[in-house]
């Protein structure tokens, strides 16, 4: 596996490999040693496994890690465990953990590996609580309150590249008495998304769970789309069900932000919060527009300066739809604050 990781990354021109490592502990003398960039991480090694390795990175010579996961349950639990730990983003093996068809993901893995030479180490670390009060205090003054036509509240959030633990700095700070659903897009491959919501659920005051069709939504839970399927609403009477269907990707993804932005455009005497978090690209700006044209809608963006990767916000911003842009420290208070 190393070797065939070693080849898929170097026909890429911008990519030098200049170390591999049989463990965790053999990983961490060679980044020492090495000083690389970027670091590939496997989930199941010997010796010391991928998570634990990750906590000594994160600790002693922070790195952009991305992490190699096979897709069993196990292996998605990890996986998700991993992002809470630091780890940017991952690649899943296409047939477990000796996958020898991995050129199937050789675009995907490339791609992440330049985008994470490009993340700064500030974004990765926990950032100071006397940062978090100066960042809370001038967003305090910055923000405008908005007057909500409707009684019913609805929260979408859509994040990418980072999202997993932005998520869990949004959705373990809300109150369980929250007074809206929440709808969540989190670029995901199937299988993920299920134990990615287990994590959340067992952390936050409110319910988190990967959505199913059909399912009426309710206050004080938050949906999150399942990997490989996109999330839309539709009204039944006077409340909302979800409605999960495989429609063609939108701008590559599926479950995309854009799809489920659009189709909350549909819907009727909800005043709607939506929120735009860290990722690659730009899905979410297009259906923000027609949101935006078309309800009572309150857009947040996440701040450059917390975002791990700032595109996602940066098109939102751009389309001028965006009324309030917060560091993460702060997304929860202001959801809360609408809703």
């Amino acid at each position: 596996m190393r070797k065939m990781i070693t080849d898929l990354l170097e026909e890429d021109k911008r990519i030098q490999v200049i170390a591999t490592a049989r463990n965790g502990q053999d990983a961490l003398e060679k980044i020492k040693q090495f000083n690389p960039d970027v670091v590939t991480l496997d989930v199941e090694m010997p010796v010391m496994n991928g998570l634990d390795a990750l906590k000594k990175i994160m600790e002693s010579t922070p790195k952009p890690v991305i992490m190699v996961s096979s897709t069993t349950k196990e292996g998605a639990e990890n996986t998700v465990l991993a992002m809470s730990f630091g780890a940017i983003d991952f690649i899943a093996k296409p047939s477990g953990a000796i996958s020898l068809d991995l050129h199937k993901v050789q675009n995907e893995l490339i791609e992440k590996v330049i985008l994470a030479a490009s993340v700064k180490l500030t974004k990765l670390l926990p950032t100071k609580k006397a940062e978090q009060i100066v960042t809370i205090e001038q967003n305090s003054l910055e923000r405008k309150h908005k007057k909500r036509l409707y009684d019913k509240k609805l929260v979408a959030i859509g994040t990418s590249t980072g999202g997993p633990k932005a998520l869990q700095q949004v959705l373990t700070k809300l109150p369980e008495n929250i007074n809206a659903p929440i709808l969540i897009v989190q670029h995901m491959p199937a299988g993920f998304t299920k134990s990615l919501a287990a994590r959340l659920d067992s952390l936050s005051k409110i319910t988190v769970k990967e959505a199913e069709d059909g399912e009426v939504v309710k206050k004080g839970v938050a949906y999150i789309a399942p990997g490989g399927y996109h999330l839309k609403v539709r009204s039944i009477g006077t409340t909302l069900a979800i409605q999960l269907d495989q429609s063609p990707p939108e701008n590559g993804h599926r479950p995309s932000v854009d799809t489920m932005l659009t189709s909350l455009a549909s819907i009727s005497n909800y005043s709607i919060i939506t929120v735009i978090m860290t990722g690659m690209g730009a899905d979410g700006s297009k259906g923000l527009v027609k949101l935006k044209n078309t309800g009572d809608v309150v857009a947040i963006a996440e701040a450059e300066e917390s975002s791990v990767v700032f595109g996602m916000p940066r098109a939102a911003i751009k389309t001028n739809k965006i009324d309030e842009v917060v560091h993460l420290n702060d997304i929860a208070a202001s959801i809360e604050r609408y809703c």
